[in-house]
């Protein structure tokens, strides 16, 4: 059930699923994709590794198996130096439809907090990685699955997309997807959406700053894969020093920040990559990057 309520070397990967007690191994050598229960993970051309979240016919909601592997695929993928872009979509008719109720009932109070933890800690690592993350939203972002959009770096739909706080319509309510939700769009329209739980059409969204951009249906995998290319040509270091400082200085006081983001400034600057950008544009030449 779905909270949506309308019609170069090796890498050893190891989780634990608590929905069925099984530990998967997954190793991941040059030039092969990973394999998983609940997702698909492929390298693209230019850098790029995309992350397709693989319950089509559950709408690909989260369960205890999704929201394990995709937070230990994020952190794979940030220690990938052949990963310098990553984008998540859904596969199906859906982008995702939020979190899979049939693992809702017969919890302990703790219980219930040490699951919704694990449904939104693949939302936390996003901002904790130095990775990118970009969003391909197509028909339904609900519920948590707005809270994926929301917590992406960037996202990019297609025109007829709707993402929305749907979780009120249950009973139940987006308390934890609201957060990265009010961060995009502020503290009046997160309200609204938590209260209400409507879904928004890609271009309301879009307007509010929910998503960065809207383009049609049938470009739209074409569109996202050129702009996660074209963010994969910036120096990686730069990248991922800034998105990082992003977070870390989000609510620090005005003056702070600045101080903080300063330093993180300095530190780029005595990276490999920061010479080698000013002197290639000195010498009117493409960067190579060293990533360091």
């Amino acid at each position: 059930m779905a909270l949506y309520t309308l019609p170069g070397g090796q890498t050893t990967i190891q989780w634990t699923l608590s929905s069925n007690e099984r530990v998967a191994n997954t190793n991941w050598k040059k030039g092969r994709n990973m394999d998983y229960n609940y997702l698909k993970v492929e390298r693209l051309d230019g850098f790029i590794s995309e992350i397709t979240l693989n319950r089509p016919e559950q709408l690909n909601t989260f369960n205890t198996g999704l929201a394990t592997e995709l937070n230990q695929v994020f952190k794979a993928l940030d220690k990938d130096n052949r990963a310098r872009v990553i984008i998540v979509k859904g596969a199906g008719k859906a982008f995702c439809a939020g979190i899979d109720v049939s693992e809702f009932f017969d919890k302990s109070a703790l219980e219930y907090q040490q699951w919704i933890e694990r449904m939104e800690k693949p939302l936390v690592t996003i901002s904790r990685i130095g990775k990118p993350v970009i969003a391909q939203v197509h028909g339904v972002a609900a519920a948590n699955g707005a809270g994926l959009v929301a917590a992406a770096d960037l996202a990019i739909a297609a025109e007829n997309a709707r993402i929305g706080l749907t979780a009120i319509n249950v009973g139940l309510n987006c308390i934890g997807p609201v957060v990265p939700v009010s961060r995009s769009v502020g503290r009046k329209r997160a309200l609204e959406m938590l209260f209400f739980g409507n879904l928004l059409k890609a271009p309301e969204a879009l307007q509010m700053g929910l998503v960065n951009r809207v383009v049609p249906d049938e470009v739209l995998e074409d569109q996202t894969r050129k702009w996660a290319v074209l963010l994969a040509t910036k120096s990686p270091v730069a990248l991922q020093i800034a998105k990082k400082a992003f977070y870390a200085a989000a609510d620090l006081d005005y003056y702070k920040a600045f101080e903080y983001m300063n330093e993180a400034f300095a530190r780029l600057c005595t990276s490999d990559d920061a010479r080698e950008g000013v002197s290639a544009f000195l010498e009117r030449r493409e960067p190579e990057w060293k990533e360091k």
